[in-house]
């Protein structure tokens, strides 16, 4: 049997777009969806509230939630579940039991950005499977677009010529090739500080881009021929690349970024690139972990 595909509810509308959008991801792949609620998830329980009550609460919410997805996706099979424990190890749980994990993300009022809870990040940070980042701005409460010829959206993944980035183009080209949609591999590149000038910036780049971008075509040829079917865009721009990313997602229905996990003493963490994707993309944001 499939591992599902997994979100985390608790009523709010942007648990509700998250749970649309994994919906949606769970037909393109075939498997089945998990509905679940972490007591508290929102916050510290109500004050005079027992446990009975939640533990009911938590049973509506999931009943409501189900039956509105499968008002959408009547042929999808769905399963809920209440998760015990504190809610980042509990979501944390489920997302490694399963395909993805997929939880909503709110937003700030302004050029703020959007908010991701400690609890998310705590979950993102917890789980070796992918996590991806739902928003609810109005231009994108349809969050997968049918993947007709001519309609869908970019899918963009960051990629570091330095690193090991495979695992980010594994799960990139499915999601295109799913969708039908164009994949953007995107790297981002800076100048030596040494240079001051705009002369010496131009030159710098003349030099410096042709053999960046032979080495990302390099990085990049086995995947275009293990997905042929997949359009392929290959683009080694200078820029930060959480900038280049947040531009590229204009034109995209999902971004790819990566998180490293590491061991000793400052364990796993989310990296500033994806920290910064994270907080001020628009567009939902797939994390995925790699060495």
């Amino acid at each position: 049997m499939s591992l599902p595909v997994t979100v985390g509810v608790d009523g709010s509308p942007e648990s509700i777009a998250a749970a649309e959008w994994a919906a949606h991801e769970s037909e393109i792949r075939g498997a089945p969806l998990l509905i679940v609620h972490a007591d508290e998830w929102a916050g510290a329980a109500s004050p005079g509230v027992g446990p009975d009550a939640r533990c009911r609460r938590a049973d509506e919410l999931l009943a409501e939630t189900a039956e509105c997805v499968r008002r959408q996706h009547p042929a999808l099979e769905i399963d809920t579940r209440q998760l015990a424990g504190p809610p980042a190890t509990a979501l944390a749980g489920a997302g490694a039991e399963a395909d993805l994990l997929v939880l909503g993300s709110r937003g700030l009022s302004g050029l703020r950005g959007f908010l991701l809870g400690s609890v998310g990040m705590a979950a993102i940070i917890a789980t070796p499977r992918p996590v991806v980042l739902v928003r609810v701005p109005e231009r994108f409460t349809v969050p997968v677009r049918s993947a007709v010829a001519g309609s869908s959206r970019d899918v963009v993944v960051g990629v570091d010529i330095d690193q090991f980035f495979d695992p980010l183009l594994d799960f990139g080209f499915h999601e295109a090739a799913g969708r039908g949609a164009r994949l953007v591999a995107l790297y981002g590149w800076s100048i030596p500080p040494v240079v001051r000038d705009a002369s010496a910036l131009v030159a710098a780049e003349r030099e410096m881009g042709p053999d960046i971008a032979r080495r990302l075509a390099a990085d990049l040829r086995p995947w275009r021929l293990k997905f042929p079917s997949v359009d392929l865009v290959e683009r080694s721009c200078v820029g930060g690349p959480a900038q280049l990313l947040l531009q590229a997602a204009e034109n995209a229905e999902l971004v790819v970024v990566g998180r490293r996990v590491r061991g000793g003493a400052l364990g796993a963490h989310v990296g500033s690139v994806a920290h910064a994707v994270i907080h001020h993309c628009a567009v939902p944001v797939a994390v995925i972990a790699h060495e």
